[in-house]
């Protein structure tokens, strides 16, 4: 892919899924997961930086991209954030990382939250890029929340009606949840956005991430509630946007400093997608967090 010259492609069977990804570079290793409804390429503009001070490894997430699509199960526990989780410590062990830094985005994000209390040993910084936690959004959902994220609401719908309308007019979607048509379009890399159209093409990655919302909304909830008492022990950087509807909703940094022991963020001049419309906002934040 051209968005990643010098990156070289791996394929790791983690035992339940199998991960594509990339990687670059020689210092320690760091772990960026995407976000919906997208893949690694979501990262093109930060990825060539980061190597020269670390090994990136840039994985789709189980489901997402060239990714495999195991089934969800009855309870959508394949699609469940701890699931998700393990995938990607096994890729960091297969690639010889038993200690990481990580940063995630959007449902990257949900999938690092989780393996932070999870495997609080493997992972020694953690970055959260335009979250608040999921059990804490559908507690405190309101008709604000809902128009401004009604794809959660939607994508939850018992299959296979989600599936359906969305393998209907795929790339409209895409072009829906990235705000295509509006001001500020120009920000994503049409290489970029064709790599997303590409992968949501395919009916198994729509099943696949209607499964990832099911599971937020049923398996992934109770699991949280499980460990409700417990703080994420690394060192936490929370970055979102100034503009994007967590920035506008909630306080982040207060919000995780409840979730944390040592946290610190900042908002950025931008939407959701942060890696994209700021990447050199997002760049400096993390530069100045990760340790290398």
């Amino acid at each position: 892919m051209a968005l990643f010259e010098g990156f070289a492609e791996r394929r790791i069977d983690t035992g339940e899924a199998v991960i594509n990804l990339r990687m670059a570079g020689n210092g320690p290793p760091l772990l960026l997961l995407h976000g919906y409804p997208q893949t690694h390429a979501m990262w093109h503009r930060l990825a060539p930086a980061l190597a020269r001070r670390f090994t990136v490894v840039l994985p789709d997430l189980r489901g997402y991209g060239d990714s495999s699509k195991p089934p969800g199960g009855d309870d959508h526990a394949g699609y469940g954030k701890r699931a998700m989780a393990d995938d990607q410590v096994r890729v960091m062990e297969e690639l010889g990382f038993t200690r990481f830094q990580a940063v995630g985005h959007d449902r990257g994000a949900r999938v690092l939250h989780r393996m932070c209390l999870d495997y609080p040993d493997q992972v020694t910084r953690a970055a959260l890029l335009d979250i608040v936690p999921t059990a804490l959004a559908y507690g405190t959902a309101d008709q604000a929340f809902a128009t401004a994220y009604f794809h959660w609401f939607f994508l939850i719908q018992r299959h296979d009606l989600p599936e359906r309308l969305l393998a209907a007019a795929p790339d409209a979607w895409i072009e829906r949840m990235l705000g295509l048509s509006g001001a500020g379009s120009e920000v994503f890399a049409p290489e970029a956005v064709a790599e997303y159209k590409r992968c949501f093409r395919n009916p198994a990655t729509i099943h696949a991430s209607c499964e990832d919302y099911r599971a937020a909304a049923s398996t992934d909830l109770a699991d949280d509630e499980e460990d409700a008492d417990t703080r994420i022990a690394c060192p936490l950087l929370v970055l979102w946007g100034g503009k994007s509807v967590v920035g506008r909703l909630y306080d982040p940094l207060a919000i995780w400093k409840e979730k944390a022991a040592d946290v610190r963020g900042q908002a950025l001049p931008c939407g959701h997608f942060l890696p994209e419309e700021a990447p050199e906002e997002t760049l400096a934040a993390l530069g100045a967090f990760l340790e290398g």
